[in-house]
Formats: C-alpha cells, sequence, structure tokens
C-alpha cells in the first residue's frame, strides 16, 4: 500500500499561503501610507483643517472624531472633541491658519534664508487663504512713503516743483545738469495731475512670463487706474498706434535718467504733438526716482538700479487706496516648479546685476503678506 502524505491539499506554506501573507502586508503597508499622507494634508492645511471654535474657511459636513494624541495639531481650547471637515472654499484671511502661513513668509527675513523652493512651497500655501487689505498696516506703509517720496508732489517733474531757470540734477549723477529752460518748462504740467489716494482700486501689470496665459485681463481692466509697461518704438507711426490702444491713457518717461534719456523723451512729446493726440505726456522727476532707490536700499533692495515695475508700485501705493500685481516674478519657474519665460513677450534676460529682481519680488510677498498689497501669480477666475 503507497504511504500517504497527511499534508497534502493543505498547502500549509504553499503558494495560497504566502499570497495571503503577501496581502495582508501590502494593505498593512496601503493603509499606513494613507494615515500619514492624511497627517501631512491636515499639517500643510492644504485640503483639510480642525476646527477649534474660529472660523478657519467654509466648510461643510462635520463628523466627530476621536481625539488621538499622536496626531499634533494645534487646538485654541481644552476641549476633547475636534472635527474633521471637507474644504469647500479659501481659508478666511484672520483664521488661524491663515496666520501662520502668512509668519510663514514674513519669517523669512532675506531671501538666502530658503531655498527657492521652500520659498514657493510657503507662498503656493499661502494662496489658499483670501486676501485682505490691512488698513492700520497699508496706512503706516503709505505714511513712510509720503515722508521719504512723496509721489503726490514729487513723482513728476512739474512747473511747480521745478521752475523755470531750475538746475535739475540726473538720476545718474555723471550725467549732470539740465537747465531748465523756456521749451522744456512748457511741457511741464502746472502741478500734478493725482493727488493722495485718488484711485480706489489700481493694477500695476509687470512684463514676467507668470502673466502669459494667466486669463488675468479682466481683472485687470476693471481697476480705476492701470499701470502699464512698454518698450518705445522705433518708428513714429506705430509708437502712436501702440498708444492709441490706450484711449484715456497718459505717457511717463524718465526723462532725466540721463542725457540719452532726455532727447529721447523730448521727442516722444514731439510725436504725439505731429499726431494731434490728446495724450498727455509726463517726466519722472530724477529727485522721486533717488529718493525711492534709497528707501528701497534700507530694505535690502541692492542694485544698480532698481527697476521700473517697482517704481510704480511704490507711486501706486500712495495714489491709490488698494494696489494689486499682475505679471511680477523673477524667478526661471513658477510657484508650481513649472518653467516660464522670463517676459511675457520673450526670454530676454535682464543684464546681469543691474536690477534685483528676486529681491524686488521678495518684498513684494513680504507685502501681499502683512495686507498692504496683493501679488495675483495664479490663474485668475474674475467677472
Amino acid at each position: 500500500m503507497r504511504y500517504a502524505d497527511p499534508s497534502a491539499n493543505r498547502d500549509l506554506l504553499g503558494n495560497r499561503t504566502l499570497l495571503f501573507i503577501f496581502i495582508c502586508a501590502f494593505a498593512l503597508v496601503t493603509l499606513l501610507q494613507q494615515i500619514l499622507y492624511g497627517r501631512n494634508y491636515i499639517k500643510r492645511g492644504l485640503q483639510f483643517g480642525w476646527q477649534n471654535g474660529d472660523p478657519l474657511a467654509n466648510w461643510t459636513g462635520f463628523f466627530n472624531v476621536t481625539d488621538d494624541p499622536a496626531v499634533a495639531v494645534q487646538s485654541g481650547s481644552d476641549s476633547n472633541s475636534r472635527y474633521f471637515e471637507f474644504y469647500e472654499g479659501p481659508f478666511e484671511y484672520n483664521s488661524t491658519r491663515c496666520l501662520e502661513l502668512r509668519h510663514e513668509i514674513l519669517e523669512v527675513k532675506v531671501l538666502s534664508m530658503v531655498k527657492q523652493s521652500e520659498l514657493f512651497d510657503r507662498w503656493k500655501s499661502l494662496q489658499t487663504c483670501k486676501w485682505a487689505m490691512n488698513i492700520s498696516e497699508a496706512n503706516q506703509f503709505k505714511s513712510t512713503l509720503s515722508r521719504c517720496c512723496n509721489a503726490p508732489a514729487f513723482l513728476f517733474t512739474t512747473q511747480k516743483n521745478t521752475p523755470l531757470g531750475t538746475k535739475l540734477k540726473y538720476e545718474v549723477e555723471t550725467s549732470g545738469i539740465y537747465h531748465i529752460n523756456q521749451e522744456i518748462f512748457r511741457m511741464f504740467p502746472k502741478d500734478m495731475p493725482y493727488y493722495r489716494s485718488q484711485f480706489k482700486k489700481c493694477a500695476v501689470v509687470g512684463n514676467g512670463g507668470i502673466l502669459k496665459n494667466s486669463r488675468c485681463g479682466k481683472e485687470i481692466n476693471s481697476a480705476d487706474f492701470v499701470f502699464r509697461f512698454h518698450k518705445l518704438e522705433k518708428w513714429r507711426r506705430p509708437f502712436y498706434r501702440v498708444l492709441q490702444v490706450y484711449e484715456n491713457a497718459s505717457v511717463l518717461l524718465p526723462a532725466f535718467y540721463n542725457t540719452r534719456n532726455t532727447d529721447v523723451s523730448i521727442r516722444v512729446k514731439y510725436v504725439l504733438d505731429d499726431f494731434e493726440s490728446s495724450q498727455a505726456v509726463y517726466y519722472f522727476h530724477p529727485q522721486y526716482l533717488v529718493n525711492v532707490s534709497r528707501y528701497w536700499l534700507s530694505l535690502g533692495v541692492r542694485a544698480k538700479r532698481i527697476s521700473t515695475g517697482l517704481i510704480l508700485v511704490t507711486a501706486a501705493l500712495e495714489l491709490c487706496e488698494e494696489v494689486h500685481l499682475f505679471g511680477f516674478w523673477a524667478f526661471p519657474m513658477n510657484p508650481s516648479g513649472l518653467y516660464i519665460t522670463h517676459h511675457y513677450y520673450d526670454n530676454v534676460k535682464p543684464r546681469p546685476g543691474f536690477h534685483a529682481m528676486p529681491s524686488e519680488i521678495f518684498n513684494f510677498l513680504h507685502l501681499h503678506s502683512r495686507g498692504i498689497l496683493r501679488v495675483h501669480t495664479g490663474i485668475c477666475s474674475c467677472c
């Protein structure tokens, strides 16, 4: 009689048992990953939050959750119950979470303190918060600008602040002095055409590649006043036609930056007169530009010359109640890590060392976090 193996058909450590063990192990690993992944999202506040009695955002679907001491969350009360909620809108400006996110930006005092990727992560997280103007912070900052720069009185060269016969110093000192004669004196407005906080909402539109495909046109045009940047066309008629796109517009030029700019700026005035254009031509006051540069130098912007964008943002903060920035970004990647062109119309880089664009944008992010102005770097959904 043949011997019968008692383990036959039992598969004590066979393929089926090993498969069962593998499935159990895989399920356990997956469960742990989900738990850790979920905790990370709770910590970052990107998708979920914990209700602690303050209005963090717009929430629906409250579920009582057992208090787990292993999960590190901040609580403003001693309650033993927390609520797990589904996020369906931006966090409120004054919520605990948004205060923390703004602090994460403001605690970076200089750009070199963090890696670029870390700054991007902090900025992206802050986009989950609504923005609101901090009136006390904004008024204090504008008061400082009034003392140092005073755009409502000195942004433009006028007959009032630059009388006939004035020996006007150029912004670049090596260019010397320009004697204000009758010809150019007639080109100046009698006084500044704009006054302090004249406009409720202003948009300052930079040329950064981040503006491309942002769909922000309607939101920009909804502002009460828009500051734009354009390079001068080489020929008279194309230059005139470009300006006619903006009917109720004025042209502002750095005529007294250096001697070459003076000649070009005067020709611009004559061209518009020849075409009988109603658009006014104004010239930056060189002392205003010097004062603005000194002010931003005191805040860490060290460059041969600050950008025209920073100059106009500074002016807008005095002329407007609320300032919104579009197309301002100085990094080769957007906040999501995707490569973008330097300008929205080309990828020509500036001269190395001439501007300090990353430092300027870093200051804008700080002003955004303080509620002084708003920086738009994502897709717009206005109107």
